[in-house]
């Protein structure tokens, strides 16, 4: 060994290059909302003082369906209505969304 600490290039242009292709930014933007329903899901419950059995019963559903939409590894995409009964049983309300590019104000 010579010593020397290896030097890595960041990943960030080869993942801005990949994220150019419509069918891969699609697959990536999927996953991004699977991980961020995931996440809201856990946090509502765990704000509630809920188990995932205790909101599973709330919600007339079962343990391992909650555990799977938290985990973000589910392919299936939760409905709406899922979504809505969960908020609603964790005290909140389902808000949902879009974002858009900033355009160009026409002169």
């Amino acid at each position: 060994m010579n010593g020397r600490a290896k030097h890595y290039e960041s990943s960030g242009p080869f993942f801005r290059k990949l994220l150019k292709d419509p069918e891969v930014r699609f697959h990536y933007e999927q996953e991004q909302a699977r991980t961020k329903i995931a996440l809201a899901v856990r946090e509502a419950r765990r704000r509630a003082h809920l188990t995932q059995a205790a909101l599973a019963r709330k919600i007339g559903s079962t343990q391992s369906v909650i555990a799977r939409l938290e985990s973000g590894n589910d392919k299936r995409t939760a409905t709406l209505p899922l979504l809505a009964h969960i908020a609603a049983a964790c005290k909140g309300r389902l808000e949902l969304g879009f974002r858009f590019k900033p355009t160009a104000k026409a002169a």
